[in-house]
């Protein structure tokens, strides 16, 4: 019989790192697929690619945690170390290191709401960048021409500050741009606004001051007003900017941050332009305070003139005005005789040389030159004309000989010039012979031949 050997020893898997790693990831996803922890946050950090990282501490061990961005970005406070939160998510194993961490999908503060710490927390931030300091914030104009709007045109926020603003003035300019409030992408759509009234506006359509508002709600409902972006929006406005979120006892971070914060959005309407009537008394005040002032000015001035003109170095000076007055009388006198006589130097001067002139008057002279240059002149073109027609003839008599000699005008008349093939003129019949190929000109055109026969003189 054959025998066999029995191997009692285990067999052994070798696992590589890797591997090991991979199973035992998967092993903690699909045990701790969803839980939450609580702990106290340590070693936070944000990193460029917008991944939270930091640990979950308590009295004896320590988690650690990562948040990807597409999670990180819905949080709606930012995490800080201290904070005690409780975090949703599941356990993985970073397999680079053998780490496992807790891929974190939630996060929320204990004790404090999240909306409550992001707002805490947003504005401790602008405050210490001085965004809400009253020296950045810009005055309101007193009398605005146009004033822009930007809230929901469904809601009743908008009807209030309309009718209020139409009861102070009828003629004011309102232009409304139409947003959402609350909820996702409101806060994108009220910073757009902003920029729209920012943009080079057509004629006449430029805006004074920006009224940013709507009603009451819950904190949630009122978000979009607590949002990063949109405070820094708010705060760059080169346009006044009044901020009429909510209720007098709702507080946002656009209250904060905008120019002047109104309770509600008819108390921004009451606040942004006074009633004609209140205007037309303060002009009225003014009036009758710089009446007042000016009768007052006045009274003082002809008191202080008085005063001057009684005084007696004003009588002096008055008797030394009187006498400077004489002595300028007394120059005046003599600077006019002294002209009148230099006057009449110069018109004796004139007339001297009037008469010397008149003696040799230059008008007959002259009348004596035109005449003799009219003289030589004639004699000067009779003689030209006569050499010129002299030339003319002789001219005429050399063109005559000329078409007389012309060799075309022989042609014309019927005659004939013949060329051999070499372009030579034949002047007798024995320079050609029989079959030669010769050329014959006309008076117009040219003539191809060749020589049937010669016959000689």
């Amino acid at each position: 019989m054959s025998q066999f050997q029995l191997n009692f020893a285990p067999e052994r898997r070798i696992y590589r790192v890797s591997e090991l790693s991979r199973v035992i990831r998967e092993k903690l996803e699909a045990e701790f697929a969803d839980v939450w922890v609580e702990g106290e946050v340590s070693n936070f950090r944000s990193a460029s690619s917008g991944i939270l990282y930091f640990t979950l501490k308590d009295e004896t061990a320590q988690l650690r945690c990562v948040c990807f961005r597409q999670y990180a970005r819905y949080l709606k406070f930012r995490p800080e170390d201290g904070l005690l939160v409780t975090a949703r998510g599941k356990i993985s194993v970073y397999e680079a290191r053998g780490e496992y961490q807790l891929a974190v999908e939630f996060l929320e503060p204990r004790g404090l709401g999240a909306l409550q710490l992001a707002f805490d927390q947003l504005k401790r931030r602008l405050a210490a960048e001085g965004l809400f300091d009253a020296a950045r914030k810009k005055p309101l104009p007193r009398l605005p021409r146009r004033i822009g709007i930007i809230t929901s045109p469904s809601g009743a926020a908008i009807q209030d500050m309309i009718r209020i603003l139409r009861r102070r003035h009828e003629n004011l300019h309102l232009l409304i741009y139409p947003v959402r409030v609350q909820g996702e992408g409101a806060a994108e759509e009220i910073v757009e606004a902003l920029r729209f009234f920012h943009r080079e506006p057509p004629k006449g359509m430029a805006v004074d001051v920006i009224i940013v508002g709507r009603g009451g709600g819950s904190i949630e409902d009122l978000w979009a007003f607590n949002e990063e972006k949109l405070a820094r929006a708010i705060a760059a406005s080169a346009i006044p900017v009044i901020s009429a979120v909510g209720h007098e006892t709702d507080f946002t971070i656009a209250d904060f941050v905008a120019d002047l914060r109104a309770p509600t959005p008819s108390a921004a309407a009451e606040l942004v332009i006074e009633t004609q009537e209140r205007l037309a008394e303060q002009i009225e005040t003014l009036e009758d305070d710089l009446r007042k002032v000016m009768r007052y000015s006045l009274l003082r001035r002809r008191q202080q003139l008085t005063e001057l003109v009684a005084h007696r170095g004003f009588q002096t000076l008055r008797i030394l005005l009187a006498q400077a007055g004489q002595r300028s009388d007394e120059l005046a006198d003599r600077l006019v005789e002294a002209a009148r006589e230099t006057l009449r130097r110069a018109r004796r001067r004139w007339e001297q040389h009037h008469s010397f002139l008149a003696h040799f008057d230059l008008r007959m002279r002259q009348e004596r030159e035109r005449l003799r240059l009219n003289r030589l002149t004639t004699a000067l073109i009779h003689p030209v004309r006569l050499l010129l027609a002299h030339k003319r003839g002789r001219m005429e008599s050399l063109r005559a000989e000329l078409e007389q000699l012309n060799p075309t005008a022989i042609l014309a008349r019927g005659y004939a010039i013949a060329f051999d093939a070499s372009g030579k003129i034949l002047k007798d019949a024995g320079q050609a012979a029989p079959g030669d190929d010769i050329t014959l000109r006309l008076a117009r055109g040219r003539l191809a031949a060749r020589v049937g026969k010669v016959m000689p003189e």
